[in-house]
């Protein structure tokens, strides 16, 4: 049995965060359980999550592998959550719900990019192609 769709297309902050996403180098979005993901080759953000148990849901969520050297403090930001089954693998959570820094959310994306994109996308990430904040 498939996932449930878990978004609205039409979502405003969704839009914006595609503009984001899909601006990296070879990047592409797959739905994937229901949720927006976005890849080179490998997952660098997903729309939408939650903390284990089901306790808080946040469908305007921003999934993303934290930089190992920020993480810590980003764990310490009340903004910043650790999500269900992403959290054992470095991933942190923000709502984009709550008015965000979208130069903050370009810098967060950045960093998961780097994480997971092939030596030639990040030549070119480097070279200039990319987003802005």
């Amino acid at each position: 049995m498939p996932h449930p769709i878990m978004f609205e297309d039409d979502d405003p902050v969704l839009a914006r965060l595609r503009t984001i996403a899909l601006a990296f180098p070879d990047a592409t979005e797959q739905v994937a359980h229901g949720r927006p993901t976005f890849r080179c080759g490998k997952q660098f953000g997903v729309y939408g999550g939650g903390v284990k148990g089901g306790h808080n849901s946040y469908p305007a969520g921003l999934l993303f592998k934290a930089d190992p050297a920020e993480q810590q403090a980003l764990e310490q930001d009340p903004r910043f959550w650790v999500p269900a089954y992403y959290g054992a693998y470095g991933w942190l959570g923000l709502d984009l719900a709550v008015k965000p820094d979208w130069s903050e959310v370009v810098e967060l994306l950045d960093a998961s990019y780097r994480q997971i994109a092939p030596k030639r996308a990040l030549a070119r990430l480097d070279a200039g192609e990319g987003p802005t904040g």
